[in-house]
């Protein structure tokens, strides 16, 4: 039996931001979906709730043992009103994977996916509705018992929360600089890299900040064990057009497996575009440009969607690609995906799910 929502309503509602200076994840709506777990009564209590800070026992798990996972979505207002969101089934169901991975309760997928819906309509006038704009929504999961010793936790909060947002870079389409990290590494095989945990961000930024000071917008991330195969770009998977042909790593358990990683390939394969999951080392790939065949590299994520590769620099090499132009493949993948998310172009994957219609 399905448990009921509850509503909170709160006192006053903010002021809603400019939409034409929004950024990314800076503003935040005026209320949250909640869920609490214990382990005597599994998941219970879910409320639509203002958007409040949090508090927490100091000897919270989550502070010592870091049991805390996230995922990454978005919904859009298409021209008509209508709002819908993006393949949010592939989202929980790898929610669930991180919670298996991090010995957390699993949740119901479906209905934590009415419960975002029941959020959204509520906050519909946060959906942005100007060019490239979305309401990016970070459901996220975290130990809440007070105890200091090593185990799986017997308490947790489940939030949901929603970030009315911008281009994921100001100019999203400029092909970026990337930065080649050899001597730091985001995951190992049997780790926890292919999951959505909070520690793996955490782990990145040493190597992030080296690439700011750099001048560089993203780390390229190598395998932990021989650090010569490439993996992923910063918070995405990467592709590479050689001759012709798209190659990307293949899933491997240390690479994150992307939702928009999936509908790229899944997109190349209908356009009929060769498209190869393989391992593909640095080394491979700086070959294929002075073979004259590396043609374009993109990064594909939830934020961005697709971000061009105009440069990559490896030990003291550095090559430009496509002329530091975005690619033609680049710019009709990002062209199409957007446009099935906007209800512009036709959906033959039923990728879209219609959170609300037009009234009338």
């Amino acid at each position: 039996m399905k448990q009921e929502i509850s509503f909170i309503p709160r006192e006053q509602l903010k002021t809603k931001p400019d939409t034409a200076s929004l950024g990314f994840g800076k503003y935040f709506s005026d209320y949250m979906f909640v869920m609490d777990y214990h382990s005597d009564n599994g998941w219970f209590n879910p409320r639509i709730a203002p958007y409040e800070p949090i508090t927490l026992d100091p000897s919270a798990m989550v502070f010592h043992y870091g049991q805390a996972i996230f995922e990454g979505m978005k919904a859009y207002k298409t021209a008509d009103g209508t709002i819908q969101l993006f393949r949010p089934e592939k989202n929980m169901k790898r929610l669930n994977e991180s919670c298996d991975r991090l010995c957390i309760p699993r949740i119901d997928e479906e209905f934590l996916l009415e419960g975002i819906k029941r959020l959204i309509i509520t906050e519909k006038d946060w959906v942005p509705g100007g060019d490239g704009t979305s309401l990016y929504i970070r459901p996220f999961i975290f130990s809440t018992e007070p105890y200091l010793g090593v185990r799986p936790a017997s308490q947790y909060k489940l939030l949901v929360i929603l970030s009315p947002s911008g281009a994921y870079y100001g100019s999203q389409l400029n092909p970026v600089k990337i930065y080649v990290e050899e001597q730091f590494v985001r995951a190992v095989i049997g780790g926890v890299g292919h999951v959505k945990t909070a520690g793996n961000y955490a782990a990145s930024l040493k190597a992030q900040e080296k690439a700011d000071k750099g001048g560089y917008a993203q780390i390229l991330w190598l395998d932990a064990k021989e650090n010569k195969y490439v993996e992923e770009v910063g918070s995405m998977n990467i592709f590479f057009k050689i001759n012709g042909e798209v190659v990307t790593p293949r899933l491997n358990g240390s690479i994150l497996p992307g939702v928009t990683r999936d509908s790229v390939i899944q997109l190349l394969k209908y356009w009929k575009i060769p498209v190869r999951e393989e391992r593909i080392s640095i080394e491979d790939v700086f070959a294929a440009q002075q073979r004259g065949e590396l043609e374009e590299v993109f990064g594909a994520g939830t934020a961005a969607v697709i971000s061009p590769v105009g440069e990559l620099t490896w030990k003291d090499q550095s090559i430009t690609i496509n002329d530091n132009k975005i690619g033609q493949l680049s710019q009709a993948i990002y062209d199409e995906i957007t446009g099935i998310q906007l209800g512009k172009k036709e959906d033959p994957f039923n990728w879209t799910v219609k959170v609300t219609q037009v009234e009338g």
